[in-house]
């Protein structure tokens, strides 16, 4: 019963996590429309007038929204890692306890049926589940280090795939231990021009993509903010 009001719980919290997300998408279109003001950019003309061609009342209302929903959308992100954690907790004391108590009174076939089953319920990271939201949150196996809190439209990262609070599991050669941001920046730097694999979380599961790091008319080689979790 507990363990089915978790994954009840944290498929609710996987739900209003997307809601978070397209919410701030939408936040960040209108702020980084051509002539806009950005995500971060200055009010001020170069006289150091307010700006005559925002709403600046408005501008800073949505800054100040999109703050409070990142800051959500972490709380959330957060409390749905801790939830699987406990499912996979679970789950892995089940699966012993069930191999232990069968161990002499069941003949080698089925023992053997008992662990491919159970094999068979965690999948690799090469699998990409069409209906994440629906799924069995507790076969999730790999845990983000960083998530995608930014990302500028047409963008290398936007135009390959990635997408506003994407968790990374691996980015080429990249995967979760120290001086992360340093690893990444230099993983986009000797990929420049190459297609990098890139295994990211989002809304619980796990996807392939394929981003490849280069010179457009934005800032850096993706157009991507990555946070460390």
């Amino acid at each position: 019963m507990v363990g089915t009001n978790l994954k009840a719980e944290t498929m609710s919290l996987m739900e209003k996590r997307t809601a978070v997300e397209a919410e701030m998408n939408a936040i960040i279109h209108r702020l980084s429309q051509p002539g806009g003001p950005g995500l971060s950019g200055n009010l001020i003309d170069a006289e150091g007038f307010p700006r005559s061609d925002i709403d600046i009342l408005h501008v800073r209302a949505e800054r100040r929204r999109l703050a409070e929903l990142r800051n959500d959308h972490q709380e959330i992100s957060e409390k749905i890692n801790e939830n699987i954690q406990l499912l996979h907790s679970a789950r892995l004391s089940n699966v012993s306890s069930c191999v232990k108590d069968s161990g002499n009174d069941a003949d080698s076939n089925q023992n053997s049926s008992l662990v491919n089953a159970d094999a068979s319920a965690f999948p690799s990271n090469n699998i990409q589940r069409d209906s994440p939201v629906s799924m069995d949150v507790d076969l999730i196996i790999s845990k983000p280090f960083a998530l995608i809190d930014e990302i500028t439209d047409a963008s290398p990262a936007a135009e390959d795939g990635l997408q506003l609070g994407d968790q990374i599991v691996k980015f080429g050669k990249v995967e979760a231990g120290e001086n992360l941001l340093e690893r990444l920046a230099s993983e986009g730097r000797s990929n420049l021009g190459q297609a990098v694999p890139v295994v990211i979380m989002r809304q619980g599961a796990v996807i392939n993509l394929t981003v490849t790091p280069r010179t457009w008319q934005g800032r850096g080689l993706l157009g991507c903010h990555f946070r460390i979790l």
